[in-house]
């Protein structure tokens, strides 16, 4: 009896706080923003257009079989032969064959400008570009970003004391004017201070922004980085999932596209204006085959490629043997030509998730082009209020990857006007931004709140003015990728709801 009661007393307790073991780097990680979406996640019939997940029935991935030994038998190598090295600790550069498809892949699809350029494998972008950090970043240093960020990005970077440098974008994407400012003008606004080596940008369905560069502009910024020694980390996620311009009124289903016509149709990765080994690719099989794969490869110079080795081989040392087996018998039975063709017919249906959110906007708000109006800041088109001259927000049709990002005119509703006038709060537009979301949210649809993509400038620079944000102006970023086209309407009908009752 007594042995009973030890044992329930010690399921009982509790561990004591062991925290001040902690060290700083860990303490100063800032929490992933699901974590406050996690709780509203089990509400019965919520619609989430929050999170970007590839959407599953667009994994190439039937089924799978695993035979495996009794366990008393004893191991026989002929037929183990191709798990034998999937199970087996492996080189950090991958496996031989998958590297080679990469560099094949990479020298058709991408088109280096340069000739020794190498491929290393990692375990996603996420993984990639934390290795870049870790190589290329010191404590106290600031990295170029995109003006809205994806956050997870950020988080290997905060507890380096590292802050960013947040450049201005349009509807194509980063400005090269603003660049070219911020980097002329560093020495006299940062004295003493290091200037910027390092740019991070996803030009291609930005995330959030979901924007793509063209060519053109992806030269002017690649002279820029020449002009000022910067390294460009290409993290390109979204690459094949590029979109031509929507148009109102045209059909949601587009139609298919020859292979070759479709690779044309890509725009130039910043690899084919790279001449001096100044850009660092992340590719990843995340948003093509499936995120749980967890692999991706760097195409880097041959220095930084031995460097990220280096740090693979103590850190993480290959990626996952079995994804490595996986992927490289999938690629071996499509080669280049398959898995192109693979890719372009995912582009169509990321292409019709896109099309019918921007078509249930336009059935729930009224849609006008941004050109034809005089707004401030707008682009593309500006959604106003069913029979009403009031437009609530604008967003510019994604021309690739998962997202639309509304930008809010906040000042069009009379609880931000109240927020504004009262002298006790300090950051009206991220109360009114925090409050709408939990409205959005309590009505049973989930959207990426634009908090969550501002970069991180510094203690200093959390507020909307100190961080040098739009004076009642807000965003929010809706997710076509996951929802079914049923879902979808019934979550913007939500959205529409929320927004005709607060503004």
């Amino acid at each position: 009896m007594a042995a009973l009661d030890t044992i329930a007393l010690a399921t009982a307790t509790k561990a004591i706080d062991m925290s001040h073991h902690v060290n700083t780097h860990s303490k100063s990680r800032p929490p992933n923003f699901l974590k406050g979406i996690i709780q509203y996640m089990s509400y019965g019939g919520m619609v989430s257009l929050a999170g970007g997940l590839p959407h599953p029935s667009l994994f190439p991935f039937q089924s799978a079989n695993i035979q495996t030994f009794p366990h008393s038998a004893e191991a026989r190598p002929d037929q183990l032969i191709s798990l034998a090295s999937a199970l087996q600790y492996g080189s950090g550069s991958g496996d031989a064959s998958l590297v080679k498809w990469a560099h094949d892949f990479t020298k058709k699809v991408f088109k280096p400008a340069y000739g020794d350029w190498e491929i290393l494998l990692h375990n996603g972008n996420t993984d990639g570009w934390a290795k870049i950090v870790r190589l290329l970043c010191e404590p106290g240093d600031y990295i170029l970003t995109e003006r809205h960020t994806f956050s997870s990005s950020q988080s290997v970077w905060i507890p380096m004391g590292i802050r960013a440098v947040p450049i201005d974008q349009d509807g194509r994407g980063l400005i090269p004017e603003a660049l070219d400012a911020a980097l002329a003008n560093w020495e006299a606004e940062h004295p003493g201070i290091r200037r910027p080596h390092l740019l991070n940008i996803v030009p291609v369905g930005s995330n959030p922004a979901g924007t793509t560069m063209d060519g053109a502009r992806r030269k002017e910024i690649y002279d820029l980085c020449v002009k000022y020694d910067i390294i460009i980390a290409e993290d390109d996620p979204y690459f094949f999932l590029q979109f031509p311009v929507y148009k109102l009124g045209e059909s949601s289903d587009p139609t298919p596209i020859p292979q070759e016509e479709f690779v044309k149709s890509l725009v130039p990765s910043f690899l084919e204006f790279d001449t001096q080994g100044r850009v660092i690719r992340l590719d990843t099989f995340s948003k093509t085959l499936g995120p749980g794969l967890r692999l991706g490869y760097f195409v880097a110079n041959p220095q930084f490629k031995d460097l990220l080795l280096r740090g693979a081989q103590c850190e993480t040392q290959a990626p996952s043997g079995w994804s490595q087996a996986i992927v490289a018998s999938l690629l071996s039975k499509w080669a280049i030509g398959g898995y192109l063709e693979w890719v372009s017919n995912l582009r169509g249906q990321y292409l019709r998730r896109r099309n019918w959110m921007i078509d249930s906007l336009a059935a729930n708000f009224t849609i006008k082009p941004a050109a034809d109006i005089s707004i401030p800041g707008a682009e593309g088109f500006v959604a106003y209020l069913k029979d009403t001259d009031k437009p609530i927000f604008s967003f510019v049709p994604p021309t690739g990857g998962m997202f639309i990002w509304t930008r809010f005119l906040y000042s069009q509703s009379p609880r931000f006007l109240e927020l504004q006038k009262d002298e006790k709060v300090e950051d009206p537009e991220k109360v009114f931004g925090d409050e709408l979301w939990t409205t959005f949210a309590d009505s049973l649809v989930l959207l990426g709140a634009g908090i969550y993509f501002e970069p991180w400038q510094g203690k200093d620079k959390q507020t909307t003015k100190a961080a040098g944000g739009e004076e009642g102006i807000g965003y929010f970023r809706l997710a076509y990728s996951y929802s079914t086209k049923e879902e979808m309407e019934l979550g913007i009908q939500r959205f529409a709801a929320v927004i005709k009752d607060v503004f």
